[in-house]
């Protein structure tokens, strides 16, 4: 799965759900049903005094996941896997990454709204090191979005755009930002994110 976990248009890999073997183009509005339904939440306040990261994401991959695949929603990946390019740390390591990835976003939290770049910095390290990690079996991507949607609610921030277009230089751009925040450098992410505000602030540019 590539890193937006998105699946490309002529991707034929499907998944086991409880209403049988189903594409990811089958599984696509089921899921994105769910997903609604906790931006609803997130816009209501509804994790607002959730104060673990890590607890959320398990919260928002069942929430999404466990209606299809109730057998491994809401559970940290147990098996070793390939994003492309980058290989993900061993499944055994991902409980203390998440822990860390969750007192590190606590941390930059408290400090993200004394700057821009304090800012931009918080929420590229929220989703590239998320993305990094891969802490799901699948739907990596979905949850992280809706994390970075949690985080943009309780930092009072406009909601932006956050996946590309399919096979447009912006997906290109987006996915060359995740595969430097593999290896810890957010700055192309960091720009990203700073376009993705710009986009808000001038729609007709």
């Amino acid at each position: 799965m590539d890193k937006s976990t998105t699946r490309p248009r002529s991707a034929t890999r499907s998944i086991e759900t409880t209403q049988g073997i189903l594409t990811y183009a089958q599984l696509a509005p089921l899921l994105g049903e769910q997903v609604a339904k906790v931006e609803e939440h997130i816009l209501d306040g509804v994790y607002a005094n959730v104060q673990s990261f890590a607890q959320l994401a398990l919260d928002f991959h069942r929430e999404i996941a466990f209606a299809l695949v109730p057998d491994w929603a809401g559970q940290w990946r147990r098996n070793q896997v390939v994003v492309g390019t980058h290989t993900p740390p061993p499944s055994h390591e991902v409980p203390i990454l998440m822990r860390q990835y969750a007192d590190d976003i606590s941390a930059r939290l408290s400090h993200a709204s004394e700057s821009e770049d304090r800012l931009l910095e918080t929420l590229a390290y929220a989703e590239g090191r998320f993305l990094t990690i891969h802490p799901f079996s699948d739907f990596n991507g979905r949850v992280v979005r809706l994390l970075l949607r949690e985080l943009m609610f309780r930092l009072k921030l406009p909601p932006v755009k956050l996946l590309p277009e399919t096979d447009s230089e912006e997906e290109q751009i987006y996915l060359k930002a995740l595969r430097a925040a593999d290896h810890l450098d957010w700055t192309a992410l960091i720009a990203v994110w700073k376009k993705r505000f710009e986009q808000v602030r001038f729609p007709n540019e």
